[in-house]
């Protein structure tokens, strides 16, 4: 039966074992050690079979730099330093499940951190579009947040991602996705998750099930060479809104917990700095390749536009968190491309009874070069400017190198 693992065991063995226990002068000792071995026998033996048919992908990314400065916002510091380095393992469980594992190494302040980032099982054969996964994962707001690092064309995401969602949001919990029954793609879903990655300080008592998500995407073919696709995403954080402001970031939910601007100089964080109850982010691609052929030449638009509100409970006003970014990548030959994004984020802090105002304009120019679909050396070059931030600089150059060792997950479009 395709998909049950059954044990192969030969009729000569099976009735040398029937033999042996059927023996008229055996002594019930020796009958219970034979029913033992047997069931010994048949446990290796489907052991065997299962691991024979078990054939995980394993995968190793290698993310290293070379920094010219500190600058806001960022998880990466000056001088050389380590990136995104993930160790994957995956694999369809049955016929019913597939499961994925990511963990993750960072390098802050001469220590080595390791996280999980990924570890989820997902089902394959619910009935009509239907897909639910559980575990830790990525959210599938927006349209970068679902991708992993390692396939960005920048060095880093985006100053409103690293902002409002800790550059990627990733949290423990359950997603339900459908595919719609369309000519053109079309998926809806929604996602409930702990939301320990997007409280906001002064929380005494926060709920355990804190972030509730709902995303659409809808794309297609223009014709043989363009392609689009338009995304619509909304996050509901039960946690988000600050419930008192500090002067001192000393709370169990404040600066320091978020990675705010912490007195060192520097900006480390993997949670969100900017948080409120609502959050809302339209997404927009477009794709071209000659002849539909990407390997050759293309060009990537990319923009989105994420906005969060009601950000304090004991504040009232209209201020909102929200920022915006516009990408464009050119693949001139299989091997070089070139990059520009420009990308603006305002957000507000609250200190006692006001709230602090914070912008950051960020302008991005790339070049790569891949020497196939697992090595990538690529150099940028990032102009920043704006206010209230910690190590605004004007020029940061970084040379950054991504290696990819075994198989690992298509991208998306």
């Amino acid at each position: 039966m395709p998909g049950v693992y059954s044990p192969v065991i030969s009729t000569d063995f099976n009735s040398q074992l029937s033999s042996m226990t059927s023996r008229k002068k055996v002594t019930h000792k020796r009958w219970a050690y034979s029913r033992i071995a047997k069931a010994l026998i048949l446990a290796a033996v489907s052991t065997t079979a299962t691991a024979e048919d078990f054939k995980p992908n394993f995968s190793l990314i290698l993310d290293g730099h070379y920094k010219s400065a500190n600058s806001a916002l960022s998880e990466y510091e000056k001088g050389f330093g380590l990136g995104h380095v993930e160790l994957g393992v995956s694999a369809a469980i049955d016929d019913l499940f597939y499961g994925k594992f990511t963990g993750v190494v960072h390098e802050h302040d001469n220590k080595t951190e390791f996280e999980t980032e990924e570890a989820f099982i997902q089902t394959l054969a619910l009935p009509g579009g239907l897909s639910v996964r559980a575990g830790r994962f990525l959210s599938d707001i927006g349209y970068l947040n679902s991708q992993h690092a390692h396939t960005d064309s920048f060095v880093e995401r985006p100053a409103a991602y690293r902002a409002m969602l800790g550059s990627h949001y990733y949290d423990d919990g359950v997603r339900l996705s459908y595919v719609m029954p369309t000519d053109t793609f079309w998926t809806i879903g929604t996602e409930a998750f702990g939301g320990n990655k997007m409280r906001a300080e002064g929380l005494t008592d926060p709920k355990s099930v804190g972030v509730y998500t709902a995303f659409s995407k809808i794309g297609g073919d223009f014709n043989e060479e363009n392609s689009w696709q338009l995304g619509l995403s909304y996050l509901r954080n039960d946690n988000g809104a600050s419930i008192t402001g500090h002067d001192d970031h000393d709370d169990d939910h404040g600066h320091e917990a978020h990675g705010h601007e912490e007195e060192s100089g520097h900006n480390h964080s993997h949670d969100a700095q900017f948080t409120g109850k609502n959050t809302y982010i339209a997404d927009a691609v477009w794709k071209w390749a000659p002849d539909g052929n990407y390997k050759y030449r293309s060009l990537t638009l990319t923009g989105e536009y994420l906005q969060t509100e009601d950000i304090s409970e004991t504040i009232k006003g209209n201020e909102k968190n929200k920022g915006f970014y516009l990408s464009s990548v050119y693949q001139m030959t299989p091997q070089w491309a070139v990059g520009a994004r420009y990308g603006e984020f305002k957000g507000y802090e609250a200190h006692g009874d006001h709230f602090h105002e914070k912008n950051l304009k960020e302008s991005e120019f790339m070049v790569s070069w891949s020497h196939s679909h697992f090595s990538t050396v690529r150099l940028q070059y990032t102009h920043q400017t704006g206010d209230g931030f910690e190590n605004i600089k004007n020029d940061i150059v970084t040379l950054q190198y991504v290696m990819s060792l075994g198989a690992h997950d298509a991208h998306t479009f």
